[in-house]
């Protein structure tokens, strides 16, 4: 069988995009990780998997698996990828897809940018597999001797935010790799390193559980600047810089949705064999 793909990105975040047909068992791990490959396969950070077939009452489905074959419950920049794909070659501005992680509302604004509804942040514990703690602000994780403190939030998928005098000289690869044999994380766990330019702006690094430090990050990019205004250190709209290009980040209080934009571009299509 052959399936046509398409290649996207969302400030450099890449996905390879698949309608899968109905009825056909989903791509098994080993498959995903030589697709991902860069050398060998396609290269991806995530596979996004868009189901043929789905409800009337939404306008697509969607399933995303990170590059080492796990199935993740969301992603920011893939969401916006799909919204854009959906949408191509109509007058549609506005959609609903049903993700693993519920129903996401997706706009498509000026100048190719697309904006997603990524829900209400959730800062409970066990939302984001942070296993025996009390909620709060701030946490402490003891990691080769040295205490570190970060905030936690669930976007869909868990991210820790640690804040950082420089993105530049954070240990990105060493942490973010640590973080993810931590109990505290049975799951595994996103981790941002924040710095704060100024109350409406920051720069960002992400290791992503599943892929290691990507380009980009749009749910890493919402957490961060939910987490930031926890703190008390940013406003509601947030210009979010990172390593592949600049997110926009939008959320105006506690029982409000984060709305995540930027732009989400095409790159190429190709077909592979199943």
């Amino acid at each position: 069988m052959q399936l046509q793909f398409t290649k996207m990105h969302g400030a450099g975040n890449d996905f390879m995009l698949l309608q899968w047909p109905a009825d056909t068992p989903l791509p098994e791990p080993a498959l995903i990780r030589r697709w991902a490959d860069r050398r060998r396969g396609i290269g991806f950070d995530q596979l996004l998997v868009l189901a043929e077939d789905h409800d009337a009452d939404v306008d697509g489905e969607y399933r995303i698996f990170n590059a080492d074959g796990t199935e993740v419950e969301q992603c920011g920049n893939g969401v916006r990828c799909i919204a854009a794909f959906v949408c191509a070659g109509t007058d549609r501005k506005a959609l609903r897809l049903a993700s693993p992680s519920g129903l996401v509302e997706a706009r498509l604004l000026e100048g190719g940018e697309v904006s997603v509804n990524l829900g209400v942040p959730n800062f409970s514990p066990d939302s984001a597999f942070l296993v025996g703690e009390q909620e709060g602000n701030r946490y402490r994780l003891a990691i080769s001797g040295s205490d570190v403190e970060f905030g936690a939030v669930s976007l869909g998928n868990p991210h820790a935010v640690i804040a950082a005098d420089s993105v530049d000289s954070a240990p990105v690869g060493i942490l973010g790799e640590a973080f993810q044999s931590q109990p505290l994380f049975p799951h595994g766990v996103n981790v941002g390193f924040m710095e704060i330019l100024e109350r409406t702006r920051i720069r960002l690094r992400v290791f992503e559980r599943g892929v290691g430090e990507t380009p980009a990050c749009g749910t890493g990019a919402a957490a961060a600047v939910v987490v930031g205004q926890r703190w008390g250190q940013l406003d509601a709209s947030v210009r979010v810089e990172l390593p592949g290009g600049t997110l926009g980040v939008d959320w105006q209080g506690p029982e409000d949705p984060v709305w995540l934009s930027g732009l989400a571009t095409s790159v190429y299509e190709g077909r592979l064999t199943l």
